[in-house]
């Protein structure tokens, strides 16, 4: 209901940075899981420490994650706690105070990541114009839109709509779409605010 949307909003500004975090991180948790159930696996035998044979999945070769520096990192402890040995790539992207135009500063990835499935972390998608460039550099690397899953806490409907408009192939996963974003996200999860 959105009187509940309203208080998750609410909470994330007037809650200390203890409980921000602990919530934060449990959000996260949520949504990179359900990233990772979007990543192609094989069915395996695993045998236990007993030596019962289980019927499990073992996922694909060929996965990473990529966050969008500096909120992006706050999502990488999430992916870690499930998948330890997967690797990170990441662009630092500043958007002008002026103009609000997004520049790419920085950009670190695997050196095959046109072979991988990405899973792309930002947690406050706002007007989408940051996650857009982030693309457009994934894709110059051979990455193509397909094999993209951007993981979002919080989305505006028009940061989602300009990421769809521009790049309609890639899969956007967030717990909640609301108008108004946590724009504050970074500073109170890291203690700068």
């Amino acid at each position: 209901t959105p009187q509940f949307k309203i208080s998750i909003i609410t909470f994330f500004r007037k809650s200390s940075r203890g409980d921000f975090v602990f919530s934060a991180d449990r959000l996260i948790r949520l949504v990179v899981e359900e990233g990772l159930n979007q990543l192609p696996y094989t069915e395996c035998t695993v045998t236990t420490p007993t030596g019962h044979k289980y019927e499990g999945v073992r996922f694909e070769k060929g996965n990473c994650g990529v966050s969008i520096m500096r909120s992006g990192e706050a999502m990488e402890q999430g992916l870690r706690d499930c998948c330890r040995s997967i690797r990170i790539g990441k662009i630092l992207i500043q958007s002008d105070e002026e103009t609000q135009r997004a520049k790419v500063y920085y950009a670190k990835f695997p050196p095959d990541i046109y072979r991988r499935k990405v899973l792309l972390m930002y947690p406050i998608l706002s007007t989408g114009n940051t996650v857009i460039e982030a693309v457009k550099v994934l894709v110059e690397h051979g990455v193509q839109p397909s094999v993209i899953i951007l993981l979002s806490l919080f989305s505006t409907p028009h940061g989602a709509k300009s990421i769809i408009q521009e790049f309609p192939e890639i899969t956007i996963l967030t717990t909640e779409v609301h108008p108004v974003a946590p724009t504050h996200f970074g500073q109170k999860y890291f203690g700068t605010d």
